[in-house]
Order: structure tokens, then C-alpha cells, then sequence
């Protein structure tokens, strides 16, 4: 249930190749940057493989998410003309590029202080026990993959969580249950506050600026 980085293991696909869309796509990322700094679109390139493997995962019995194969890297590396090396430590450097299979929806669990404060552990309990794996592990189905990560960037509305490209937020145990429930049967939960909170305002309503407030219907 839990798949290590492994650049040899039987689950590496022999080669690996943009599809004919994504080929236009990783052209005009290299043209992003001046000539002989091709090797800057590295990180989008990956980010890009990711996301094509998430495609044809979807499609897949059982169905996986987006994961970078080592074959993966080694395409971008000859792209930008770059040693493979470097692509792989680029890859295993930054935490939102996965280096080996994962479920088809990677519940992320924000573990930092605030959220910690504001009840992560309670969110924590709720998808162990619904899911039935530990952090780092895949349930069976293929479906789930749960991480523990640092701050997510939205410690106002703690707690939350990230599933794939979406923010979950002000958590509770019983709304993060219903999430998983609705993503269990391919349906889309509501994302962002689980309260009816606009951004980052107090859940009373704006403090400040209220009559603009007001005027621009967030109050």
C-alpha cells in the first residue's frame, strides 16, 4: 500500500512522451524564458508530466493520480539538454512533485501549528479510520493516498486540507467525512470554507471597511 521512491522499481514504465497537445505546451514554456535558458522550464515541465500522468490515470482499473516516472525525467532532461540528475534532484526537492504512484485523490492534511491548534489532528483521525490507511499509504481501490504536510498557506481557516488542485477549509470532522464520501463516488464536494466563510474574513462577517464591504456583496 505505501510506494517509496524507487527509480528501479516494477512500477516505472519503460519511456514516457508528452501527448501531441502537451508537445505545444512544453514548447511555448521553453519560450518563456531567454535563449540558452531553456533549462529553467524544468520546473513546469515537470509539474506538466505530472499532470499527464493524472489524465491517464483517471482512465485507469484501478485508477492512480499524478506521479513523475523516472522515464518522466529523463524526457524533460533531453528536452532541455540538461543531465538527468539534475532533473531528479529538482523533482525530489520540492514536495508538490510526487516521485512514485499515488491514489487518484492525495488528501493532503495541514499538520502546522494553527491548524494543529484549530483540531488537524481530529481531521487526521476521521480519514484513517474512513479510508483505512496510514499517512503515506494508498487504500486498495486505488482512490486515496493520505500525506501529512506543513502550512498550506490558509491558517485563518484552519483546518484544511489540499485534494489535488483544491482547498479545503475550516474543517470539521463531519464535513471532512462528507468530502471523502462525495469524492469516493467521483462527485464534486464544495471546495474552500466549509462554514460559508468569504476568503479570510471573521465568520461573523467583515471588521473593517464594512460599507465596502457591502457594496461589493461579500457581507
Amino acid at each position: 500500500m505505501k510506494k517509496e521512491f524507487d527509480i528501479d522499481a516494477d512500477y516505472q514504465p519503460d519511456s514516457f512522451t508528452f501527448t501531441k497537445p502537451n508537445q505545444k505546451v512544453v514548447k511555448e514554456l521553453i519560450g518563456r524564458y531567454p535563449a540558452g535558458r531553456q533549462q529553467s522550464a524544468v520546473m513546469p515541465l515537470l509539474d506538466l508530466a505530472q499532470r499527464q500522468v493524472a489524465v491517464d490515470g483517471a482512465k485507469a482499473s484501478p485508477p492512480y493520480g499524478g506521479w513523475i516516472p523516472r522515464a518522466a525525467m529523463d524526457h524533460i532532461a533531453e528536452i532541455l539538454d540538461m543531465p538527468a540528475m539534475k532533473v531528479y534532484e529538482v523533482a525530489s526537492f520540492y514536495s508538490m512533485y510526487n516521485m512514485a504512484p499515488v491514489g487518484k485523490y492525495l488528501i493532503q492534511i495541514c499538520g502546522t501549528s494553527p491548524c494543529w491548534l484549530c483540531g488537524s489532528d481530529n481531521i487526521t483521525k476521521v480519514c484513517k479510520d474512513k479510508l483505512g490507511v496510514g499517512m503515506h499509504e494508498t487504500t486498495e481501490d486505488g482512490k486515496f493516498t493520505l500525506m501529512e504536510v506543513e502550512c498550506l498557506g490558509a491558517c485563518v481557516n484552519a483546518p484544511m486540507v489540499q485534494i489535488n488542485d483544491d482547498y479545503y477549509e475550516d474543517l470539521s470532522a463531519e464535513t471532512m467525512s462528507e468530502i471523502i464520501d462525495y469524492l469516493s463516488q467521483d462527485m464534486k464536494p464544495k471546495i474552500g470554507s466549509q462554514k460559508g466563510r468569504k476568503a479570510s474574513m471573521a465568520l461573523s462577517g467583515p471588521t473593517t471597511l464594512e460599507d465596502l464591504a457591502k457594496k461589493t456583496g461579500v457581507a
